[in-house]
Protein backbone atom coordinates (compact mmCIF):
# COMPACT_ATOMS: atom_id res chain seq x y z
CA UNK A 1 0.00 0.00 0.00
CA UNK A 2 3.20 2.23 0.94
CA UNK A 3 4.69 1.61 -2.23
CA UNK A 4 1.76 2.66 -4.41
CA UNK A 5 0.62 5.55 -2.66
CA UNK A 6 1.48 8.57 -4.18
CA UNK A 7 3.62 11.72 -4.25
CA UNK A 8 1.44 14.10 -2.72
CA UNK A 9 3.74 17.31 -2.07
CA UNK A 10 6.36 17.85 -4.30
CA UNK A 11 8.85 21.60 -4.36
CA UNK A 12 6.42 22.72 -1.58
CA UNK A 13 3.18 22.43 -3.92
CA UNK A 14 0.57 19.72 -3.77
CA UNK A 15 -0.64 17.12 -6.19
CA UNK A 16 -3.34 19.81 -7.76
CA UNK A 17 -1.04 23.04 -7.70
CA UNK A 18 -1.95 24.36 -4.53
CA UNK A 19 -0.28 25.80 -1.93
CA UNK A 20 -0.57 23.81 1.76
CA UNK A 21 -2.86 26.85 2.80
CA UNK A 22 -4.91 27.27 -0.28
CA UNK A 23 -8.50 25.99 -0.29
CA UNK A 24 -10.16 24.14 -3.70
CA UNK A 25 -12.61 26.29 -5.51
CA UNK A 26 -15.74 26.95 -3.79
CA UNK A 27 -18.97 28.16 -5.18
CA UNK A 28 -22.41 28.46 -3.20
CA UNK A 29 -25.72 29.35 -4.29
CA UNK A 30 -28.89 29.50 -2.60
CA UNK A 31 -32.80 29.11 -3.02
CA UNK A 32 -32.08 26.56 -5.50
CA UNK A 33 -34.97 23.95 -5.15
CA UNK A 34 -38.69 25.77 -5.42
CA UNK A 35 -40.43 23.49 -2.93
CA UNK A 36 -38.45 23.38 0.41
CA UNK A 37 -38.55 26.12 2.85
CA UNK A 38 -34.80 26.66 1.59
CA UNK A 39 -31.85 25.51 -0.18
CA UNK A 40 -28.21 25.48 -1.14
CA UNK A 41 -26.40 24.33 -3.94
CA UNK A 42 -22.49 24.00 -3.61
CA UNK A 43 -19.23 23.23 -5.67
CA UNK A 44 -16.09 22.62 -3.65
CA UNK A 45 -13.65 21.30 -5.99
CA UNK A 46 -14.84 18.55 -7.44
CA UNK A 47 -17.80 17.60 -4.57
CA UNK A 48 -21.44 18.91 -5.93
CA UNK A 49 -23.96 18.80 -2.98
CA UNK A 50 -27.33 19.75 -2.80
CA UNK A 51 -29.29 20.73 0.67
CA UNK A 52 -32.82 21.20 1.17
CA UNK A 53 -34.34 22.32 4.26
CA UNK A 54 -38.52 21.56 5.14
CA UNK A 55 -40.09 23.05 8.26
CA UNK A 56 -40.99 23.80 11.37
CA UNK A 57 -43.70 21.38 10.44
CA UNK A 58 -45.55 18.96 12.68
CA UNK A 59 -43.56 16.26 13.94
CA UNK A 60 -43.73 12.88 13.05
CA UNK A 61 -44.03 10.36 14.32
CA UNK A 62 -45.66 12.06 17.22
CA UNK A 63 -44.04 10.31 20.56
CA UNK A 64 -40.76 11.97 19.07
CA UNK A 65 -42.40 15.49 19.85
CA UNK A 66 -40.53 17.67 22.30
CA UNK A 67 -42.99 20.03 24.67
CA UNK A 68 -39.75 22.45 24.76
CA UNK A 69 -38.29 22.66 21.44
CA UNK A 70 -38.24 21.57 17.79
CA UNK A 71 -36.16 18.20 17.01
CA UNK A 72 -33.76 18.26 14.35
CA UNK A 73 -33.40 15.45 11.67
CA UNK A 74 -30.98 15.08 9.51
CA UNK A 75 -30.50 12.76 6.71
CA UNK A 76 -26.71 13.10 4.24
CA UNK A 77 -26.86 10.30 1.38
CA UNK A 78 -24.12 9.97 -1.22
CA UNK A 79 -25.97 9.38 -5.01
CA UNK A 80 -25.25 6.15 -6.12
CA UNK A 81 -23.61 7.88 -8.86
CA UNK A 82 -21.21 10.21 -7.19
CA UNK A 83 -18.40 8.08 -6.80
CA UNK A 84 -16.53 4.72 -7.60
CA UNK A 85 -16.99 3.88 -3.86
CA UNK A 86 -20.71 4.28 -4.27
CA UNK A 87 -21.26 3.37 -7.58
CA UNK A 88 -24.09 0.96 -7.69
CA UNK A 89 -25.02 1.34 -4.27
CA UNK A 90 -28.19 2.85 -2.69
CA UNK A 91 -29.88 3.64 0.53
CA UNK A 92 -27.89 4.20 3.95
CA UNK A 93 -24.54 2.91 4.94
CA UNK A 94 -22.72 2.93 8.39
CA UNK A 95 -20.80 6.00 6.64
CA UNK A 96 -24.11 8.18 5.97
CA UNK A 97 -25.86 7.00 9.20
CA UNK A 98 -22.63 8.08 10.70
CA UNK A 99 -22.44 11.62 9.40
CA UNK A 100 -25.71 12.51 9.58
CA UNK A 101 -25.54 11.41 13.43
CA UNK A 102 -22.71 14.36 13.86
CA UNK A 103 -24.31 16.76 11.11
CA UNK A 104 -27.42 16.60 13.22
CA UNK A 105 -25.25 16.92 15.98
CA UNK A 106 -23.76 20.35 14.87
CA UNK A 107 -26.54 21.66 13.93
CA UNK A 108 -28.25 20.82 17.45
CA UNK A 109 -26.00 23.20 19.38
CA UNK A 110 -26.49 26.65 16.67
CA UNK A 111 -30.07 25.71 15.72
CA UNK A 112 -32.53 28.11 18.10
CA UNK A 113 -34.86 25.28 18.18
CA UNK A 114 -37.10 26.54 21.66
CA UNK A 115 -38.57 28.66 19.07
CA UNK A 116 -40.53 26.14 17.74
CA UNK A 117 -41.54 23.36 20.53
CA UNK A 118 -43.50 20.31 19.72
CA UNK A 119 -42.36 20.10 16.01
CA UNK A 120 -39.37 18.91 13.55
CA UNK A 121 -37.01 20.69 11.21
CA UNK A 122 -35.18 18.42 8.36
CA UNK A 123 -32.53 19.05 6.69
CA UNK A 124 -31.58 16.38 3.77
CA UNK A 125 -28.12 16.56 2.24
CA UNK A 126 -27.67 14.77 -1.25
CA UNK A 127 -23.62 14.37 -2.33
CA UNK A 128 -24.02 14.43 -6.15
CA UNK A 129 -20.31 13.87 -6.36
CA UNK A 130 -17.55 13.55 -4.11
CA UNK A 131 -14.15 14.02 -3.91
CA UNK A 132 -12.89 14.17 -0.54
CA UNK A 133 -14.65 16.49 2.20
CA UNK A 134 -17.94 15.97 1.54
CA UNK A 135 -18.97 16.12 5.45
CA UNK A 136 -17.62 19.60 5.52
CA UNK A 137 -18.93 20.98 2.53
CA UNK A 138 -22.37 18.95 3.52
CA UNK A 139 -22.49 21.25 6.66
CA UNK A 140 -21.57 24.63 4.78
CA UNK A 141 -24.31 23.97 2.54
CA UNK A 142 -26.82 23.00 4.79
CA UNK A 143 -25.94 26.10 6.87
CA UNK A 144 -27.08 28.19 3.93
CA UNK A 145 -30.41 26.47 3.26
CA UNK A 146 -31.28 26.91 7.16
CA UNK A 147 -30.36 30.84 6.40
CA UNK A 148 -32.54 30.53 3.16
CA UNK A 149 -35.41 29.26 4.97
CA UNK A 150 -35.31 31.86 7.61
CA UNK A 151 -34.63 28.88 10.61
CA UNK A 152 -33.28 31.61 13.67
CA UNK A 153 -29.70 30.29 14.32
CA UNK A 154 -27.19 31.26 16.48
CA UNK A 155 -24.32 31.78 14.12
CA UNK A 156 -24.14 30.35 10.30
CA UNK A 157 -21.59 27.46 10.74
CA UNK A 158 -18.89 26.73 8.46
CA UNK A 159 -16.33 23.66 8.23
CA UNK A 160 -13.64 22.98 6.69
CA UNK A 161 -10.62 19.94 7.20
CA UNK A 162 -7.06 20.25 7.84
CA UNK A 163 -4.75 17.10 7.12
CA UNK A 164 -1.09 16.47 7.01
CA UNK A 165 0.51 14.97 4.13
CA UNK A 166 4.63 14.37 3.70
CA UNK A 167 4.99 15.60 7.55
CA UNK A 168 3.12 19.24 6.87
CA UNK A 169 -0.11 20.09 7.47
CA UNK A 170 -2.30 22.04 4.97
CA UNK A 171 -6.20 22.53 4.71
CA UNK A 172 -9.05 21.40 2.59
CA UNK A 173 -7.68 17.81 1.58
CA UNK A 174 -9.03 16.44 -2.05
CA UNK A 175 -9.65 13.08 -2.45
CA UNK A 176 -6.03 11.72 -2.90
CA UNK A 177 -4.55 13.43 0.69
CA UNK A 178 -7.81 12.19 2.34
CA UNK A 179 -6.62 8.86 1.02
CA UNK A 180 -2.94 8.72 1.44
CA UNK A 181 -2.03 11.34 3.74
CA UNK A 182 -1.14 10.93 7.32
CA UNK A 183 -4.19 12.44 9.10
CA UNK A 184 -7.61 14.19 8.32
CA UNK A 185 -9.08 16.54 10.73
CA UNK A 186 -12.63 17.90 9.83
CA UNK A 187 -13.56 20.99 11.72
CA UNK A 188 -16.71 22.93 12.33
CA UNK A 189 -17.06 26.80 13.67
CA UNK A 190 -19.22 28.74 14.81
CA UNK A 191 -17.96 32.12 12.93
CA UNK A 192 -18.68 34.69 15.41
CA UNK A 193 -17.05 33.17 18.56
CA UNK A 194 -15.30 30.59 17.46
CA UNK A 195 -16.93 27.67 19.14
CA UNK A 196 -15.89 24.35 17.95
CA UNK A 197 -19.40 22.29 16.56
CA UNK A 198 -17.61 19.38 15.01
CA UNK A 199 -14.04 17.56 15.45
CA UNK A 200 -12.95 14.78 14.11
CA UNK A 201 -9.70 13.29 13.71
CA UNK A 202 -8.24 10.21 11.61
CA UNK A 203 -4.66 9.48 12.49
CA UNK A 204 -1.67 10.98 14.90
CA UNK A 205 -0.66 14.14 15.04
CA UNK A 206 1.67 16.15 17.94
CA UNK A 207 0.16 19.16 20.06
CA UNK A 208 1.82 21.63 17.67
CA UNK A 209 0.32 20.43 14.96
CA UNK A 210 -3.11 20.16 16.36
CA UNK A 211 -2.52 23.86 16.97
CA UNK A 212 -1.13 24.94 13.68
CA UNK A 213 -3.71 22.42 11.94
CA UNK A 214 -6.54 24.71 13.90
CA UNK A 215 -5.10 27.70 13.11
CA UNK A 216 -4.72 27.28 9.45
CA UNK A 217 -8.37 25.60 9.66
CA UNK A 218 -10.23 29.25 10.99
CA UNK A 219 -8.65 31.76 9.20
CA UNK A 220 -9.76 29.17 5.85
CA UNK A 221 -13.04 29.33 7.77
CA UNK A 222 -13.46 33.00 7.51
CA UNK A 223 -13.38 32.79 3.67
CA UNK A 224 -15.87 30.23 3.59
CA UNK A 225 -18.28 32.65 5.69
CA UNK A 226 -17.83 35.01 3.20
CA UNK A 227 -18.75 33.18 0.15
CA UNK A 228 -22.23 31.64 2.52
CA UNK A 229 -22.59 35.41 3.50
CA UNK A 230 -22.35 36.45 -0.56
CA UNK A 231 -24.64 33.94 -1.82
CA UNK A 232 -27.33 34.33 1.15
CA UNK A 233 -27.13 38.65 -0.11
CA UNK A 234 -27.68 37.30 -3.87
CA UNK A 235 -30.86 35.94 -3.10
CA UNK A 236 -32.01 38.98 -1.81
CA UNK A 237 -30.37 41.11 -4.52
CA UNK A 238 -31.95 39.28 -7.44
CA UNK A 239 -35.53 38.02 -6.48
CA UNK A 240 -36.71 35.86 -8.45
CA UNK A 241 -40.54 34.27 -8.64
CA UNK A 242 -38.78 30.43 -9.39
CA UNK A 243 -35.80 29.00 -8.11
CA UNK A 244 -33.94 27.48 -10.68
CA UNK A 245 -30.34 25.99 -10.22
CA UNK A 246 -27.92 25.77 -13.58
CA UNK A 247 -24.64 23.87 -13.00
CA UNK A 248 -22.52 25.17 -15.55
Amino acid sequence: MADSAPKLLVDGKRIDGRALDELRPIKIVARVLNDAEGSAYIEWGKNKILAGVYGPSECIPKHDQSLYRSIIKFRYNMAPFSGLEEHGKSGPSRRSRELSKVLKEAFENIIISESFPKTQIEIYVEVLQSDGGTRCAALTAAAVALADAGIPMKDLPCAVAICKIDGHMAIDPGKEEDNYGESDMPVAFAMRNGDILLFQMDGMLTHEELVQGLQMAKKAAEKIHKIQIDAIRKVYDEPKEERLLLIK
